[in-house]
């Protein structure tokens, strides 16, 4: 922006503003896609686009917005419900900001369906710096163009395990809904990109209208983790059976003492391999991964029964409450009390009559 007096002069009561417009991407993707993921984020930029004009006075918006599809043609998704691009890969030349809209079903598929949209995104941001933002598992595609290579990226708690398989040089932040790194944006999943897309609405429209924008669209403003919808189901996505058989034993067995030493025998590995080979094919230690198996069947407790902390505490094979609530909070990001308040209806129930 630019302010400036007709005749030259800074002085603030002959303020008008020039605005360069800039020109903004939403990716319809091929394939398969959940439709809310596009048309929310769009409907809620285009939101903050005419507040920000009215309140500044601009005589221009901020940012043309464009659906950008391989072609013109409609993309059916689900059957269903069909999105009309508004501009196509071949038309633009220039783009200020992508955002990549999500994936899903076969990614594998969906990726090779979107390869043109793969070229064109590192074409926009080699040649003509164009700032990027995943939305979900966007972030496959994202990460198909190199751009994240030793940089920090984010996507569905549902992907974790594949993504760092594919994307070894990725730096995979699971906890996270928004990444940021070098003009280069990714969000966790499902409906977060809600509150990803009012992050990006305060990066490029200024906090104030971001806070419009979320109490206009009642979305929670500055949820930035997660960790608290996060199922852990194991880490089994690769290819090493001996720690197949490992992560089971854990699995079945978590509420006992566990050792390194122990569960290595089982597998007859000494304990220096088995580390090794579990860290590589899981992204966790034994350890770590004792902690959230264990972690995961107090969810379920705390969730589902009327057991006290304590009595799950003591249930998954934890002695000490204070280690329990700081691991509790380190993997979900509260306390297991607040956890309990949340998810177990009769608990909740009791308190607000209480």
């Amino acid at each position: 922006m630019l302010f400036r007096h007709p005749k030259g002069l800074f002085t603030p009561q002959f303020l008008f503003i020039l605005v360069v417009m800039k020109h903004l991407s939403i990716i319809v993707p091929q394939g398969n896609s959940i439709v809310d993921t596009i048309i929310g984020p769009y409907n809620m930029l285009k939101m903050a686009n005419t507040y920000h004009q009215n309140y500044h006075g601009l005589h221009e918006p901020l940012f043309h917005i464009d659906l950008v599809g391989l072609d013109n043609t409609p993309v059916t998704y689900q059957g269903l419900f069909t999105l009309q691009p508004t501009s196509n890969i071949s038309d633009l030349e220039k783009t200020d900001l992508i955002i990549i809209s999500p994936i899903s079903g076969d990614l594998e598929k969906a990726i090779s369906a979107n390869t043109k949209f793969v070229q064109w995104i590192k074409k926009q941001r080699i040649i003509n710096n164009a700032e990027l933002a995943s939305l979900c598992k966007g972030a496959f595609l994202l990460a198909e163009t190199g751009l994240v290579n030793g940089k920090k990226c984010a996507t569905h708690w549902t992907a974790h395990d594949l993504f760092r398989l594919k994307y070894p040089n990725v730096n995979l932040i699971p906890e996270s809904i928004i990444c940021e790194d070098s003009g280069i944006y990714s969000s966790g999943g499902a409906y977060s990109i809600l509150n990803f897309t009012l992050y990006l609405i305060e990066r490029y429209f200024g906090r104030k209208t971001a806070i419009w924008t979320s109490k206009i669209s009642e979305i929670a403003f500055d949820r930035i983790s997660q960790n608290e919808f996060i199922i852990f189901k194991g880490q089994k996505e690769h290819q090493d059976q001996q720690i197949i058989i490992a992560q089971e034993y854990i699995e079945k067995n978590y509420e006992k003492k566990l050792s390194v030493e122990a569960i290595a025998s089982k597998i007859h590995l000494n304990s220096r391999s088995f580390l090794r080979r579990f860290k590589k094919a899981t992204s966790n230690t034994p350890l770590e991964y004792i902690q959230r198996v264990r972690i995961e069947a107090a969810k379920n407790k705390l969730e589902s029964t009327a057991d006290t902390v304590l009595e799950v505490m003591f249930g998954i094979g934890y002695n000490d409450d204070k280690a329990f609530r700081k691991t509790f909070k380190k993997y979900t990001g509260v306390s297991p009390k607040e956890y309990q308040m949340k998810y177990n209806r009769e608990t909740a129930f009791a308190h607000r009559v209480s």
